[in-house]
């Protein structure tokens, strides 16, 4: 018994220093801040996936006094939302919130389907939903005035997109010559589908993000998505983004998305379970830092570490090993959260759910507080793991030590997440330290999941409108040519 204790706090102490490693491994972000890009660069020339993605979409042009009706779609994984509000200004909240999601159907998810059925359907299901919440003032006006903002939560592979499958994508840059196709053949469908709108760029859901951001304040300089997945964003001048090589954006700044789930290096504090995990998983080798950070892994870790103890220490019981306790992915980080933020007498919402997940009855106070402890380490290593990247972000922009910044971050992970979000919070302030600490401000997003596309959309209709007055404008009549 004393043997099995010993080995079970072995166990914790090693997690332990993965997570001090967390905090310290804020020098592997800040250590090449001069050349910050490049940290997600590092085998970009092996991999399939974008270490490094820019996009000029015109998120910057907001004067925070747009107003008026928006629409948006946001492209996620096995279904996607649509949106429509009334934006109001700055100062004030948005209003007339209406958001529907839709399942996509089955036979666009398994391969069989292509990028036009997918995108036919959303048009449809888009038509309709723009029937039930109308915006009077435009209803007459040319689709091209009348923009749409799309984000995307799934990732897209241009391999795949451009042979028409559908969902299956990973990544693309927005200004790609594949992201400017998804863009024709998206308004194509809403065009045949009768469908007044027009899509001007696909970003990511991160971009989205920034853009909330930036309308409500100009010192909004970056985003982070931490739900199931996770990724940055963040604005600079064009001419500091040394990787991209193609036409300059016309206002000088451009909006570059990280895919820092990519990054990787010897410095991340990784365990053997993470690296058994990663082995075991879809992608080995690739999203390394989103597996240490991300919903969609954290109650997986979680599972590993009992699994070990159950085995090596008879954590549950002499010899025994609960089945449900050897299935992948069978602790989910909404119950994982639940768990570590139990704060009842003898943890008793810890042993609900560890009978509820894993068929475990009959747990004892002392392995209900181990179970809470291992729940604790790993949320707090991914939460200074994160805290760690948004510090590099803002290093790299030079704002650290002269400059207010504020961090918009979006996602159920930082939303619902209580301790993980004060993980996140407190690892920034103790690695600004005192005198700093109130120069990097973190921040939900404004109005939840999927509202970035909303302000991606009143980005976009300042253009359109420029262009409405132009195309009203009286033409000069042609004046006959002089006889001679």
């Amino acid at each position: 018994m004393e043997r099995n204790a010993e080995n079970s706090t072995q166990i914790r102490q090693r997690l332990r220093h993965s997570s001090a490693k967390a905090m310290a491994g804020g020098k592997c972000f800040r250590r090449r801040h001069a050349k910050f890009p490049h940290c997600f660069q590092w085998n970009s020339h092996k991999s399939q996936y974008a270490g490094f993605l820019c996009c000029f979409t015109p998120i910057w042009v907001l004067n925070s006094d747009e107003e008026g009706i928006y629409y948006g779609v946001n492209l996620r994984r096995t279904n996607f939302l649509l949106l429509c509000a009334n934006l109001r200004g700055k100062n004030d909240p948005i209003s007339d919130f209406h958001r529907e999601e839709i399942h996509i159907p089955t036979n666009l998810l398994d391969g069989t389907g292509s990028t036009k059925e997918l995108f036919d359907f959303i048009a449809v299901e888009l038509g309709k939903f723009v029937e039930a919440h109308p915006n009077s003032e435009k209803k007459d006006a040319p689709a091209k005035y009348n923009k749409l903002g799309f984000i995307m939560s799934c990732p897209v592979d241009q391999a795949v997109a451009t042979s028409g499958t559908a969902i299956t994508w990973k990544s693309f840059e927005a200004d790609s010559t594949l992201g400017k196709k998804l863009v024709s053949d998206f308004n194509r469908a809403l065009e045949e589908r009768g469908v007044k709108l027009s899509v001007y760029a696909m970003v990511d859901d991160t971009v989205g993000t920034l853009a909330g951001g930036r309308y409500y304040n100009r010192e909004s300089v970056a985003a982070v998505t931490l739900g199931m997945g996770t990724d940055a964003a963040y604005v600079e001048p064009a001419d500091a983004a040394l990787q991209w090589h193609g036409p300059s954006p016309k206002l000088g700044e451009m909006v570059i998305s990280t895919q820092w789930g990519e990054f990787s290096t010897p410095h991340l504090p990784i365990t053997i379970f993470d690296t058994c995990l990663d082995a075991e998983s879809s992608n080995p080798g690739f999203r390394r830092f989103e597996k240490l950070v991300s919903g969609m892994y954290l109650g997986e870790v979680v599972r590993r570490v009992l699994l070990k103890m159950a085995k090596e220490t008879a954590l549950f019981g002499k010899r025994v090993v609960p089945s449900k306790l050897m299935t992948p992915y069978q602790l989910s980080s909404p119950d994982m959260a639940a768990m570590h933020q139990d704060t009842s007498d003898d943890r008793e919402v810890v042993g609900e759910k560890i009978e509820e997940v894993f068929g475990i009855k009959n747990s004892t106070p002392m392995v209900r507080e181990v179970v809470a402890e291992v729940c604790d380490i790993v949320a707090e290593r991914g939460a200074r793991l994160a805290g760690a990247g948004i510090l590099g972000i803002i290093k790299k922009l030079g704002r650290i030590e002269n400059k207010r910044s504020i961090v918009t971050v979006e996602g159920g992970l930082y939303e619902h997440y209580r301790v993980f979000r004060n993980y996140l919070n407190s690892g920034v302030w103790e690695m600004l330290g005192n005198n700093l600490s109130d120069n990097v401000v973190i921040e939900n997003s404004h109005g939840g999941s999927g509202t970035g596309a909303l302000y991606l959309a009143a980005s976009q209709m300042k253009d359109a409108a420029k262009s409405q007055m132009q195309d009203s404008d009286p033409q000069p009549e042609p004046q006959p040519e002089p006889e001679f």
